[in-house]
């Protein structure tokens, strides 16, 4: 292209200016032009141009020592006050582009042209010749310049305006309305920061934007601390920045590998290995101040430990794919004894005014304080959304619209997996310094009898108890909750959720532990700084969930997605002490986790089949009896979880990490059956992933 428009400048060579026969159109005139013919005027303006240009342009010693002969094309402008101004240069080596703008910044100003007596701008083309040529010597002088159009030095000149806006990227990310990706060990770096007594924030709806937390936590300043004194482009690129980085006054973007590359070894399997191989990429940016975008798209395949293998399997939906991996999606069988699941997961983020912020796209949400939520959780595989946090004074209100699928059997319609719906609200008020109250309600309805996207419950601040009995009381599925945080010290804040499902006061009072009270509970504290040793936090929490909560009496209008449940990861029926220790020094992290719990499943044996409460999916209508209903009923079994893992932060830019863990598991039921049998596993793994996503493998 650039040869082409050398080329193109070269053979427009008729004139300086068109030789007008009118008289009343002058061009520039330098001082020494003045007294001559107006005839004469561009004759003595093309000399002055080349003359200027042969005793002020230094040829680069570059050019000189590689024997280049060619030419540089300028586009310039003559401006209304006599000012030259360079639109465009082209040529083949830089250093003689950014001569050429240094020759032409030291023409002096003179006479603007005229155009029947009024000034006007000139702009011209020229092409000068390396080697250089004395104008006294040469013929073609006059020759080599020619008028052009406004409109076609501007467009020549466009996509170097574009360059020339790109600046020094200071990643823009830190202050926009993206979502800090959600890991907890992650947001605990932060967690202290929001915590403090007096600060306004709100801290159950998760994921966090940057805009909202870097009001507490200087990302820049943390990720500076982090950085390694390297010269080279790899050296940067592998310790410190994103792959490609990109930013200008008005948009920015970075583009990441994803790697999440494992081996480990399952004590309790019959297979060698297992493993994980994913690779895929990361966009992100903004455009302007107020949007913001994010997508990454996966592609995996990997063999876990035996017991999450079996658990994979038992979430399988309809169809030939043998497996759902948690948290992730559909799998399709690779090899023999392998999984192979893409994933994708991208949103658009704005924020139309400082209070409001809007999201749309296909990912996951969280609510609540502690590991686990009983409100709204993480653990099931991506779905579309589309959510709006909008705060003020002391509030932060939560609205969340979900898409899901119910993937069984069952209720497929012609092969196609059933589509639900799920709407939210959660009002997060900050009634003093240190206390903070949460109200929760959501529904969760399906497109029977065509019913489709209920436009009752896009009202943003409407009561769903009332629209489900205006729709009928089987219609959905209502759900309602509360969260209560209270921070003692700085160092040291207590959490709590309640979820209601379902109660019947009447019973409560009589003491016979009836069905129909369906509800659950956290409490937990979190211990920053812990012991005086900074960036060490540990936390306590326990969670209880009676039977048959989170299920409903028609198919698909339980709480959940995808096999999975949209709330805790055991369902409900179950009673779990956790433990947990995370440090982080420099680029080093450390965590500790330790899950107790005693859970009631179903027998499925063939004589007994009734619901126990811990499968959500089963109707709940399929009970053994209506009272003395209890916590572990069915199958008692203890479960004891426990997970190591230390590692080193490679890039803090893409969160790539290098990990070694050991988990520990041990799975212990008062009976045996075709599906619930003893287990105990040790599994060791080690690898390097770039880390956007909680992996939850505490079932």
């Amino acid at each position: 292209m650039k040869q082409f428009i050398v080329l193109l400048l070269l053979l427009v060579q008729n004139n300086v200016f068109s030789q007008d026969t009118f008289q009343y159109e002058k061009p520039p005139v330098f001082p020494n032009c003045e007294s001559v013919d107006i005839e004469a005027l561009q004759h003595c303006f093309d000399n002055s141009v080349f003359t200027h240009i042969f005793y002020n342009f230094k040829v680069p010693q570059k050019t000189l020592d590689e024997n280049y002969k060619g030419n540089v094309a300028v586009l310039f402008e003559v401006d209304t006050t006599g000012t030259f101004k360079v639109i465009y240069v082209d040529a083949i080596y830089n250093e003689l582009k950014d001569e050429a703008k240094r020759v032409f910044a030291l023409f002096p100003k003179v006479k603007p042209a005229t155009y029947n007596g009024r000034t006007t701008y000139k702009q011209y083309s020229i092409a000068i010749k390396i080697p250089l040529v004395n104008p006294s010597n040469s013929s073609k002088n006059v020759t080599e310049v020619d008028e052009i159009s406004k409109l076609e030095a501007a467009a020549k000149a466009e996509f170097d305006s574009v360059n020339k806006s790109i600046k020094a990227f200071e990643n823009k990310g830190y202050s926009s309305q993206l979502n800090i990706p959600f890991t907890h060990s992650d947001y605990a770096k932060f967690d202290r920061n929001m915590n403090l007594i007096g600060t306004n924030s709100h801290t159950a709806s998760k994921p966090f934007v940057y805009d909202e937390v870097s009001n507490y936590y200087d990302f820049k300043a943390e990720n500076q601390k982090l950085q390694k004194e390297t010269n080279t482009w790899a050296g940067k690129k592998l310790w410190n920045e994103h792959l490609v980085q990109i930013q200008s006054k008005d948009y920015w973007f970075t583009i990441d590998p994803i790697l999440d590359l494992q081996v480990g070894k399952d004590t309790d399997a019959d297979f060698s290995s297992t493993y994980n191989n994913t690779r895929g990429f990361l966009v992100q940016g903004g455009l302007g101040k107020k949007l913001n975008f994010y997508a990454s798209v996966f592609e995996s395949q990997g063999r876990f430990a035996q017991y999450v293998n079996q658990y994979a399997e038992s979430l399988k939906a309809f169809g030939p794919d043998p497996a759902i991996i948690p948290g992730r999606g559909i799998a399709k069988r690779f090899k023999s004894d392998s999984y192979d699941y893409p994933v994708a997961e991208a949103y658009l983020s704005y924020a139309p005014a400082k209070f409001i912020n809007i999201q749309f796209g296909h990912g996951k949400n969280f609510i609540g304080d502690g590991y686990r939520s009983l409100l709204l959780s993480d653990v099931a595989s991506p779905h579309p959304f589309l959510k709006l946090n909008t705060k003020f004074w002391k509030i932060k209100y939560t609205n969340t619209w979900l898409w899901l699928k119910d993937v069984r059997p069952e209720v497929t319609e012609d092969g196609a997996f059933l589509t639900k719906y799920l709407a939210s609200h959660y009002l997060s008020w900050n009634v003093s310094k240190r206390f903070n109250l949460g109200l929760f309600e959501s529904v969760i309805w399906t497109n029977s009898n065509n019913r489709g996207f209920d436009v009752n419950y896009l009202n943003p601040i409407i009561f769903y108890r009332a629209i489900e009995f205006e729709t009928g009381q089987d219609a959905g599925n209502a759900i309602i909750g509360a969260s209560a945080k209270y921070k003692w010290n700085d160092n040291v804040n207590m959490y709590s959720q309640f979820v209601l499902d379902e109660f019947s006061l009447g019973d409560i009072k009589g003491g016979e532990r009836s069905w129909k009270n369906k509800y659950g509970y956290q409490i937990g504290v979190k211990y920053f700084n812990a012991f005086k040793v900074d960036n060490l936090m540990l936390q306590f929490e326990y969670n209880r969930i009676r039977p048959y909560t989170y299920s409903h009496n028609t198919i698909a209008t339980n709480y959940g997605h995808n096999n999975q449940s949209m709330a805790h990861l055991w369902g409900a029926n179950f009673s779990e002490t956790i433990l947990i220790g995370r440090y982080h020094y420099k680029r080093w992290f450390a965590d500790a986790k330790l899950i107790f719990g005693v859970r009631g499943l179903d027998f499925n044996d063939g004589t007994d089949n009734f619901s126990y409460g811990a499968d959500i999916f089963r109707n709940y209508n399929d009970r053994p009896f209506d009272t003395g209903v209890e916590v572990g009923q069915g199958i008692k079994t203890k479960t004891f979880n426990g997970n190591l893992q230390a590692g080193y932060i490679i890039n803090p830019a893409s969160n790539l990490k290098l990990f070694t863990d050991i988990s520990f598991r041990n799975f212990d039921p008062e009976a045996i059956t075709s599906t619930t049998f003893k287990s105990n596993t040790v599994w060791f793994n080690f690898g390097l992933r770039t880390d956007l996503f909680n992996w939850y493998f505490d079932n």
